[in-house]
């Protein structure tokens, strides 16, 4: 049997007297593009935390290439919703910042993070000022910067709500055309339905209070996903089963 790539088993915290999760169990497998959707205050951020070494659980434990890294920070490259660049860096440092943090001078970090610039769709902005991007490639900077954070592995919460409709479905059809070529295996949070089908291979269904995962649903459709597959009858049966699990 394929072994997970990253895992939580039977993992439940709780703040105080307020239970936050219960018993949750999720796993990413290589090359995998995995959805967590779930209602406000289910736990979804919190199981990330989790995931990142960031918060230790009460119980439970979470794998990464076989490994327990439960409560051990710096194993599993974590995205933020917001793209966090700072504007009086040039963006090549900007991304280049965690093969600094490995002990990288800025010279060598440049010289590995400058050939991703083409593969990521940003060539010719090495030199320039975050200010001087659209948010699209404030996010694929982002995006950059993780992978080069990552052992091949990547949380990503909610990578896409800050942008426009428009450039939201330009980015999710880059995002699937880029996770192809650099097998970046990552869970990502969504509150968008329609952006989860479309994204995923499987998607997980966290909800209640406590947090429990209540459904997890595989989106069989091969990749790369057929032009319009946001318009199908197959997509939409994925929309309503989802729907339906959330008791929307």
């Amino acid at each position: 049997m394929e072994q997970a790539v990253l895992s939580a088993e039977n993992v439940s915290i709780s703040f105080g007297e307020n239970k936050i999760l219960d018993n949750v169990s999720i796993s990413l497998f290589d090359g995998e593009i995995v959805g967590l959707l779930g209602v406000s205050g289910a736990g979804k951020t919190t199981l990330f935390n989790i995931l990142s070494g960031i918060y230790i659980p009460d119980s439970g434990t979470v794998t990464l290439n076989g490994e327990d890294v439960t409560g051990k920070p710096g194993k599993v490259s974590y995205m933020l919703q917001k793209d966090l660049l700072f504007d009086y860096m040039k963006v090549i440092d900007n991304v280049s910042i965690p093969l600094k943090l490995k002990g990288m001078k800025k010279k060598e970090a440049r010289e590995k993070a400058d050939p991703l610039f083409k593969t990521f769709g940003l060539d010719g902005y090495q030199y320039k000022y975050p200010n001087e991007m659209s948010g699209g490639m404030r996010q694929r900077a982002a995006l950059l910067r993780t992978y080069l954070a990552s052992d091949g592995v990547a949380l990503l919460d909610e990578p896409f709500s800050a942008l426009d409709t428009i450039t939201k479905s330009k980015m999710h059809t880059w995002y699937l055309d880029i996770m192809s070529r650099i097998n970046l295996s990552t869970i990502f949070i969504s509150h968008d339905i329609g952006e989860a089908v479309k994204l995923s291979d499987r998607v997980y269904i966290l909800s209640g209070r406590p947090g429990k995962i209540i459904d997890e649903i595989k989106i069989d459709c091969p990749k790369p996903r057929p032009e319009n597959f946001d318009l199908s009858d197959e997509f939409l049966d994925y929309k309503r089963r989802i729907v339906k699990s959330l008791h929307l």
